[in-house]
């Protein structure tokens, strides 16, 4: 068995005994006989020779279909290999009275070995909570409740907001397209957020008026179909309002929330970030304890694998635009140029993963059932189905592996957590 370049890349020469060719070439063209229909001849009557003569690419095709995957899978026993992915066939020689020659060429699983991963040094993380925090997030509940009164008698200027009506038509690069459109689309004038162009051909108009501009989008802009664009929109000014806050007192808090006055509101949103920072903790010293591990743990992996989490990564992208409304297709992206940026972010992944499943067997760490139901339960309330439904996605989907490796992986992290050695007190 020859070793190419690549440390997991194997090769393997394989030969079918000529015995175990002819009863099968035999066995396939009796098959073909039954049903093939030739000049002269009764159905089923025609000779062997004649069959394989008429027919020999197919017979071929069909025995090969036959014996080169049940004698690959043989001789991966024999040898104790584990391939990864699929094998690829070369140099094969099928030939009247010969046995059947062909070399299989795959990666296997790397050896690993490990290292001490108990004990790791970690420094847990620790974020800052302040009042100017809790006062950010009434500010934010605030916003959510301000109202928006129509402006009378002057025109729109920094910190009011103008609905208007937009036709667009993309006039760089020079392509066709369909205009676009957009219904009561809301501009902040003078936001941060707000680009430029919006903000200086919006800031002095009123209600009914039309206005003409051009708005060059930058290359990073986060809806793709604009990025890099340059659009020119008329706009019709719907309306000019102007957003008022309410005051911060008892009765906004009863408003907003449960809590019966603003320092009750106060106490309870110290509590929900207080939630929300130790779980972002939690998960930046987990990040620490995982980039502790892969220090010291350096072996290959397969492309195999990393090509296929490649493709993940990929296919969640095209998820995500779809969840937006966008048409991947139609997306000014160089997806094959995308796919291969993440080869990087992919590699790493299988790295962890196989390091985490290795370290799993050598603790004999398993994903229970009370395991899996509990997970199908957290599912559920986060997607809000019942159970039921969820497995019922889960079998369809054939997911049921990669959920109970995922929570594998989990009772593998969260052991290494509880062995690691904190290099700073903890709170």
């Amino acid at each position: 068995m020859a070793t190419p370049t690549h440390p997991l890349r194997r090769e393997l020469e394989v030969e079918i005994p000529l015995e175990l060719v002819q009863r099968e070439t035999e066995r396939v063209t009796r098959e073909f006989a039954r049903h093939a229909r030739l000049p002269g001849f009764r159905p089923g009557k025609a000779p062997a020779g004649i069959i394989r003569q008429r027919f020999w690419d197919d017979i071929r095709s069909e025995v090969l279909r036959a014996l080169v995957p049940a004698s690959l899978e043989r001789a991966f026993q024999e040898k104790r290999l584990m391939p990864v992915g699929e094998p690829s066939i070369a140099d094969l020689h099928f030939e009247p009275d010969q046995p059947l020659r062909f070399k299989a060429s795959f990666e296997v699983l790397p050896e690993i070995e490990l290292k001490d991963y108990k004990g790791l040094e970690v420094e847990p993380a620790k974020i800052e909570l302040t009042d100017e925090d809790v006062e950010r997030e009434l500010e934010t509940l605030r916003e959510r409740a301000a109202t928006y009164e129509p402006v009378e008698g002057r025109v729109a200027e920094d910190g009011d907001t103008v609905v208007v009506s937009l036709v667009g038509i993309v006039t760089e690069p020079k392509e066709k397209r369909e205009p676009l459109t957009l219904e009561d689309a809301v501009v902040h004038l003078g936001e941060e957020n707000t680009l430029p162009a919006f903000n200086e051909n919006l800031r002095g108009v009123t209600r009914g008026e039309e206005k003409r501009f051009s708005v060059a989008y930058p290359a990073d802009y986060p809806q793709a179909h604009l990025a890099g664009r340059t659009v020119a929109f008329t706009a019709q000014v719907k309306e000019v309002r102007r957003k008022q806050l309410p005051a911060l007192d008892d009765d906004f808090a009863r408003r907003v929330s449960d809590a019966p006055s603003l320092e009750e509101l106060k106490t309870q949103l110290r509590a929900h970030l207080e939630e929300v920072r130790d779980q972002r903790e939690r998960n930046l010293t987990r990040d620490r304890l995982l980039e502790a591990l892969l220090a010291r743990h350096d072996f290959p992996v397969p492309d195999a694998l990393v090509e296929r989490q490649m493709d993940r990564r990929l296919e969640r992208q095209v998820r995500t635009l779809t969840a937006q409304g966008i048409d991947p297709r139609r997306v000014d992206v160089d997806w094959r140029k995308a796919w291969r940026a993440g080869r990087e972010a992919a590699e790493r992944d299988t790295r962890l993963g196989l390091l985490l499943d290795r370290i799993a067997a050598a603790e004999g760490i398993q994903a229970t059932e009370e395991d899996s139901d509990r997970e199908v339960a957290r599912l559920a309330q986060q997607g809000r189905q019942s159970p039921e439904a969820v497995r019922a996605r889960l079998t369809k989907e054939e997911s049921w592996d990669s959920l109970k490796s995922a929570i594998r992986s989990e009772k593998v992290v969260d052991f290494l957590l509880t062995h690691a050695r904190l290099t700073a007190p903890g709170r």
